[in-house]
């Protein structure tokens, strides 16, 4: 074959072009000259409005099941809060409407018993607010601090309440501060009244039950507590006044193995939320003295002269 008629270019594979980093280059400059000419002149604004009219109606699609979905959710859970918002203005209004059957009663009765017993308040206990500030840094007991003292006439085994019930007790007083031991705590013990069977016994701090509680020990298996009894305090041990809510009998356990009852209570004072507080003088200082026995004419010995 002649020379002449041989095709004397490069096979397609073996031909050059651009080499990788011209092309990054390039490309690279592209693309900043793109982003700076879209943040100056929005060039293509008109193209991102395009595809998101196009691409809407399958994004509506996708989303059905979803809305589907939440809208089912928020159904059944409205109407779930609905039954027991129901449930619950049922019930307060059943017990609303038998105390009002019974409040007249109830006075009569008072009244009657008061004019019986020639009842009279003989003690008057001083109170004084105080805000818990924090809790006690021992993490075995169950303690907070209160910002008052002795300045402030704070004394030692002051009772502590809030406007739910009994809180405990001033178990240490300094000038500024004072140290409030809860009922709650595993050394706390706080004579009671059943004010359903007017029973006495001592509830015992309980701190492990149900994140705190009380424990009513020593009592009889066949003891006549139920739970939703009503504790208050007995007024029996020279601190607390007579008729402060303490707590409320929450389940009540009888074995046939032992001869006492277990029985736990739940306080009624917000024992681990209160912040405000009331501090009363101990029931002890308000006692008067007991007379003192007048003096006997001394007896003259031997007979008539």
């Amino acid at each position: 074959m002649p020379l002449g008629t041989l095709d004397r270019n490069a096979p397609s594979l073996f031909r050059q072009g651009p080499t990788p980093l011209t092309r990054l280059l390039f490309f690279s400059a592209l693309s900043v000259f793109l982003m700076v000419a879209d943040a100056r002149f929005h060039l293509t604004h008109p193209l991102r409005a395009a595809v998101d009219t196009a691409l809407y109606p399958l994004q509506w699609v996708a989303l059905q099941p979803v809305r589907a979905g939440q809208s089912a959710a928020e159904y059944f859970e409205s109407l779930h809060s609905a039954q027991m918002v129901e449930e619950e203005a049922r019930h307060k209004l059943a017990q609303q409407s038998q105390r009002a059957n019974q409040v007249e009663q109830l006075l009569q009765e008072n009244t009657r018993l008061r004019e019986l017993l020639a009842l009279r308040e003989r003690f008057k206990s001083e109170a004084q607010a105080a805000e818990v500030l924090y809790d006690a840094p021992d993490p075995y007991t169950r303690r907070v601090i209160i910002d008052r003292g002795q300045i402030k006439g704070v004394a030692l085994g002051s009772p502590v309440i809030d406007e739910a019930g009994v809180l405990g007790q001033v178990t240490r007083v300094d000038p500024l501060l004072a140290e409030v031991t809860l009922v709650i705590d595993r050394d706390f013990a706080i004579p009671v009244l059943n004010t359903r069977t007017g029973a006495r016994s001592v509830a015992y701090g309980d701190p492990i039950a149900n994140g705190g509680g009380l424990e009513l020990r020593y009592m009889p298996a066949n003891a006549d507590v139920q739970a939703g009894d009503l504790l208050s305090t007995s007024g029996v041990d020279g601190v607390y006044p007579p008729g402060l809510p303490v707590a409320r009998v929450d389940k009540v356990e009888r074995r046939a193995d032992s001869a006492f009852a277990r029985i736990h209570c739940v306080p009624l004072g917000l024992v681990m939320a209160s912040r405000h507080v009331m501090v009363l003088s101990p029931l002890g200082d308000q006692v008067p003295p007991r007379p003192q026995p007048e003096p006997t004419a001394p007896q003259r010995k031997g007979g008539r002269k």
